[in-house]
């Protein structure tokens, strides 16, 4: 009851307070908190019902309370006018207000209380933090750092404005714009100061660019500012810019990045000529770039429709398949390629290339993309190529019978089509190349014909070649197939069989042969007779050397004919006193080399249409101090057993250069000269720094290489020698083309710029059509590789009619001139000096 108390003494110490006329929500407080007097205002607040009093603090928040209490008592005690915030709560309602406290001036002990609502604007104060907050945040995480300037000096930078800079928070900030525009790049000062002009002026174009500023560390970083004027004086002059400034370094390089792409792919479209359309389905329109209307051949201006423009250009054998295949592709949204013609306005057809991707653009909208290029002059390339292709394949074809021809031809004998020398040599190696453990033994049998050469001198060379042919056949038909038989040359033979280790065997064979040979031949009305020699070696050692036996059955032959003829022999090892003859031949001709007895002898060589001389070919002769003049064969296998074949070309060499000069002295021209070089020669590895100190002009030597050996396994010194010799400018030349001594693959390695067609397939060229169709053969190998042609051993007019004819090149043989010194060469020389000058 002591709430009535407090009220009833208000009531008479108060009655001249009025509360009722005030705006504010008032209530006059004693000192417990209770409500001694309120007006309408405040009881609207409270929702307060009746004349009760109520004790103001239970409307409030404990927290509030005891604020309100605590500001109550230093009013109390005493004190000025107090203010606090307080909630007040009305049901489920909680209002905020700034309560006023003051002490009642009629009641002492009380408290006037006044409240101020402040609710709306507590609200749009937390709206303001959370905007800011939000503002913040953003700024914080788009990296943009911000900025305020006042035209009265006072500026701010953010944290992040300064971190963009390599600014520390102490770090200076430049006091001008001029000391400021130090830091920006020389090339984009203007651009900034204009853009700041126009940003300041209000321009919203200008609202943000971009330039370049030097960084703390010294490189120059891509800004983008953004900013604006948000106040300016009664003159509309700035008074206040504020914006943001982001770091798009890392942006301008991607773009820069983007925009050489871009530029690459357009230089490539451009070159590529292909054109680029964008067609939109539900549009119903297409977009063509300019490349893609000029192969369609549509005006810049025209509108590109569905199923107008590019439909009607359309080939109509094509218009039905390519219409398929588009619509079924775009159904099932995957990339293809197809390919197919148009009709240009000139009525021609040209071929089209198409790569096209549909798919459906963030709007749902169907569209397509793709390129198309022409490739007519593509195409006509391609046919041209596969018939060129075509034309090639069966040139090869014809190349590769001609090779085989001649590969046949370089492997056996043109007459009797029996194996050659060479291919005598690659059966032994593949002897050799047999395990020792496989090997069987092995007999060799050399045959000569006996009284061949008077039938070939009597009868003429066509009787001989019958006879040959028919000992060829008496050889084929006396050995097993698995056996080996070869024409090694002239009227000699070789039998390569297997030997099972008793001589019975190889007798029954030799005895058989002769029998045989001695058979009378019937040519032409003729009785023939000849017979055969036979000289055996074998062995049944399985690490026997296949050659030696074949020298030992050459000596075994020697015997058989000093024997009388007609017979065999065997080898035996008292048979090699010849041996001793070709030791003292050695010594001999070692000596020779001593006292300079090896000399050049020349062969003139005649343009096949005009006869002019076109060189000579140099060879070596030995003018033994008994014997006399000797040729190659009698001496060169001794020089190649005892090593000096190299020694001989090189004397021969440099012999013939000195009679060249003394030819040129004379007023005598021979416009190149010939050498024969053997493989040993050009293994010398000294033989470049040999050539280097000679005086050899340019083009008129040349090497005749004799052995082939090197032609199809050429080591290192050889290739080097060889191009050595190109660097020299010394011709290379292939000698005895076409009898085992030189391959078609090694003619193709080695590229030389002449072959020489031996003599054996010039022989019989007036009466043999094979003959001629293999001559002709090689010539026009030789011409398809750019190689010249000499033909040797052209003894008669008629060879020289008919090679003429074929298309060689050069001739040379006994029917043009025969080998001779140096004073009968000169003599020749002379004369044909003469008879042109007379022509």
């Amino acid at each position: 009851m002591r709430k009535n108390a407090a009220v009833q003494a208000h009531s008479a110490n108060a009655r001249s307070l009025t509360l009722s006329n005030l705006a504010w929500p008032t209530a006059l407080l004693d000192a417990d908190g209770v409500i001694l007097d309120r007006n309408l205002a405040l009881v609207d607040i409270l929702a307060l019902t009746g004349t009760d009093s109520a004790c103001f603090t239970d409307y409030l928040d404990s927290d509030d309370a005891t604020a309100l209490d605590l500001a109550k008592n230093r009013l109390l005690n005493p004190g000025d006018i107090t203010q606090i915030e307080i909630r007040i709560t009305a049901g489920t309602t909680v209002r905020h207000f700034l309560a006023s406290l003051s002490r009642a001036p009629a009641t002492a002990g009380a408290v006037l209380l006044q409240l101020a609502e402040i609710t709306r604007l507590k609200a749009d104060m937390a709206d303001l933090a959370i905007r800011e907050s939000r503002w913040n945040h953003a700024l914080v995480s788009s990296a943009s750092g911000v900025w305020d300037q006042r035209m009265n000096g006072d500026y701010y930078y953010s944290d992040i404005w300064r971190r963009i800079r390599g600014l520390g928070p102490n770090d200076p900030i430049p006091p001008t714009t001029e000391i400021w525009l130090e830091s920006v790049h020389p090339h984009d000062r203007e651009h900034v100061l204009h853009c700041i002009e126009r940003q300041n002026s209000g321009d919203p174009a200008y609202l943000t660019f971009q330039y370049r500023e030097r960084h703390h560390d010294g490189h120059y970083i891509w800004i983008e500012c953004r900013g604006a004027c948000i106040e300016t004086d009664d003159q509309g002059r700035a008074l206040r810019i504020t914006g943001t400034d982001t770091d798009v370094t890392a942006r301008k390089a991607q773009e820069e990045w983007q925009e050489g792409l871009s530029r690459r792919l357009r230089l490539a479209l451009d070159i590529s000529r292909i054109g680029v359309f964008e067609t939109d389905f539900d549009a119903g329109i297409s977009v063509w770039d300019d490349a893609m209307r000029h192969i369609f051949e549509v005006d810049e201006e025209d509108e590109i429709r569905i199923g107008d423009r590019w439909e009607e250009k359309l080939h109509p054998d094509d218009r039905e398949r390519v219409l398929a295949n588009v619509t079924r592709r775009i159904e099932m949204r995957e990339t293809f390629t197809d390919d197919y013609r148009i009709i240009a306005r000139d009525g021609s057809t040209r071929y089209i290339r198409a790569n096209s991707l549909p798919y459906v653009d963030h709007d749902g909208r169907l569209k397509m993309i793709g390129v198309n290029w022409d490739v007519t002059e593509d195409r006509r390339l391609r046919e041209e190529l596969e018939r060129q292709k075509a034309l090639a394949e069966a040139r090869n074809e014809e190349l590769e019978r001609t090779r085989i021809a001649a590969e046949h031809s370089a492997l056996h004998d043109y007459l009797t089509g029996l194996p050659n020398r060479r291919f005598l040599e690659q059966r032994i190696d593949d002897w050799r190349a047999v395990p020792e453990a496989e090997r069987h033994g092995i007999a060799i049998l050399h045959i000569d014909l006996d009284r061949f050469k008077q039938i070939n001198d009597t009868l003429g060379h066509s009787a001989g070649d019958a006879m040959l042919k028919h000992a060829a056949k008496i050889l084929r038909d006396s050995i097993r197939p698995s056996d080996f038989a070869a024409r090694i040359g002239g009227d000699e033979f070789v039998l390569l069989v297997a030997h099972s280790g008793t001589t019975t065997a190889l007798s029954d064979v030799a005895t058989r042969i002769i029998e045989t040979m001695r058979q009378p031949v019937w040519y032409n009305g003729h009785e023939c007779r000849f017979g055969a020699s036979i000289g055996i070696a074998y062995s049944n050692d399985r690490l026997a050397d296949p050659r030696q036996l074949l020298q030992n059955a050459d000596i075994a032959l020697y015997n058989a004919k000093n024997l009388g003829r007609n017979r065999y022999e065997f080898y035996k090892p008292s048979s090699r006193s010849m041996l001793v003859d070709a030791h003292r031949l050695s010594d001999e001709l070692l000596r020779g080399l001593e006292r300079d007895e090896i000399i050049p002898y020349y062969q003139l060589q005649f343009d096949a249409r005009t006869r002019d001389i076109t060189g000579a070919e140099c060879l070596a002769r030995w003018q033994h101090p008994e014997h006399g003049i000797l040729g190659p064969d009698r001496f060169l296998a001794v020089a190649e057993d005892c090593g000096v074949i190299a020694k001989v070309d090189r004397i021969i060499l440099e012999k013939s250069l000195a009679d060249v000069a003394r030819w040129k002295a004379l007023g005598l021209d021979i416009p190149k000269i010939s050498v024969n070089v053997s493989a040993r020669r050009l293994n010398d590895p000294d033989l470049a720094q040999g050539l280097s100190k000679l005086d050899i002009k340019p083009g008129t030597v040349s090497f005749e290489l004799l052995e082939s050996v090197f032609l199809d396994r050429q080591d290192e010194v050889v290739r080097t020698n060889l191009e050595t010799l190109r660097r020299l400018s010394i011709g290379i030349e292939i000698d005895d083309f076409g009898t085992g001594h030189a391959s078609i693959v090694g003619l193709l390695n080695l590229k030389p710029g002449t072959l020489k067609i031996d003599r054996q397939l010039i022989e019989h060229l007036p009466e043999s059509q094979e003959q001629r169709v293999l001559v002709m053969s090689i010539i026009q190998i030789a011409r398809s590789l750019k190689i010249k042609v000499v033909a040797e051993g052209v003894e008669t007019e008629e060879h020289a009619r008919i090679l003429k004819r074929l298309g060689c090149d050069v001739l040379q043989g006994y029917g043009l001139a025969r080998p001779t010194d140096f004073e009968r060469t000169t003599i020749r020389l002379r004369e044909q000096r003469k008879s042109a000058q007379a022509g």
